[in-house]
């Protein structure tokens, strides 16, 4: 039986009501037959604007969380406060999408859904809003009781996951622990084989330059990175590193990898978003995205969109869905998998 997914707005200030209008429309024909199913969480006023403004074939009705759901519904997060407008940054923008998102969780730890889909939020909103996370990720692991959390990005064949990421690159070398990057290689085998890789190749991304140049340029990739890989091959993983961080995402896109360990936030998140953002060259503006981020080691299935808030182009009806798609059907298929 098809469950739920459930779609969490994020800041509705930001393109969120758009995209997931937008990606409803799109998947209409899927969520008529049955085969897919969507909850919508978030401000009810923003979403029917953005219905409004774009005149699409979609209507969203509103249910109840303990009622029975039609194959596509919304739900309220949280009761509105003062009008949440495209564009303009708010403590309330930052308290809906924080409520929809505990809104989430509850719903999947339940088992009534399948997973969560996330829009994005604004870490300023959240923060003003009285939420003091980094992120996502950070919230969503306080939220379900999650002992350690990895975040990975995927793009077509590049898979990223991360050893840090909302932290100072002065903090990166001692957060870098064997008991760590066990945790993330680990996390990152099981999610390829949920994918339906049934065999993973791993390569450990190094920190250092020359993966350290026999310590030359830092110890971190000899004394940590090597015997963690060692010992994770030594009880049955295809892992291979330290890798250099110059060549291990050409070898990546190349094939000869399923997924690389990136050691922190730019390392990992610069070669996928490179790849994933479409650009116009007369323009020099971005036309497409693709991309999703997916969070591991989480007792729920959570994806989300590769992109920010977009504040600049909210409410314009000019964002694009296809993060959000893509970000769909990697929660079809992880749900699918448990």
């Amino acid at each position: 039986m098809t469950r739920h997914l459930a779609i969490t707005m994020g800041d509705p200030a930001g393109i969120g009501p758009e995209i997931i209008v937008k990606a409803a429309a799109r998947l209409k024909d899927r969520i008529d037959e049955g085969k897919l199913k969507l909850t919508i969480i978030g401000s009810g006023p923003t979403l029917r604007l953005a219905e409004k403004q774009l005149g699409l074939d979609i209507e969203i009705p509103e249910a109840e969380m303990d009622g029975d759901w039609p194959n596509l519904c919304f739900i309220q997060a949280d009761a509105e406060g003062e009008p949440i407008l495209p564009g303009k940054l708010s403590a309330d923008g930052g308290r809906m999408a924080f409520k929809a998102i505990e809104k989430g969780v509850q719903l999947a730890l339940s088992g009534k859904i399948g997973g969560i889909v996330t829009a994005p939020l604004n870490k300023e909103a959240l923060n003003k809003a009285g939420f003091h996370y980094a992120g996502h990720t950070e919230l969503l692991a306080e939220l379900t009781g999650a002992r350690g959390s990895v975040m990975m990005l995927a793009h077509g064949n590049m898979r990223v996951s991360h050893v840090t990421t909302h932290v100072a690159l002065e903090d990166v070398p001692k957060r870098l622990t064997p008991e760590r990057l066990r945790l993330v290689i680990d996390l990152t085998d099981k999610a390829l084989k949920n994918l339906g890789i049934a065999s993973p190749k791993i390569a450990v991304a190094a920190l250092n330059p020359h993966a350290g140049e026999g310590g030359l340029f830092g110890r971190q990739d000899t004394d940590i990175s090597a015997p963690t890989i060692a010992k994770a091959v030594s009880d049955g993983l295809d892992i291979v590193g330290p890798v250099p961080g110059d060549t291990v995402f050409v070898k990546l896109r190349a094939g000869q990898y399923d997924a690389v360990v990136a050691m922190y936030h730019d390392q990992g998140h610069i070669p996928v978003k490179l790849l994933g953002f479409e650009i116009d060259p007369a323009t020099g503006k971005w036309m497409d995205l693709s991309g999703v981020n997916i969070t591991l080691g989480l007792p729920i299935v959570r994806t989300s969109v590769d992109h920010g808030t977009a504040f600049d182009i909210a409410g314009k009806g000019i964002a694009n869905e296809r993060s959000l798609i893509e970000a769909i059907e990697f929660a079809e298929r992880l749900a699918a998998s448990r």
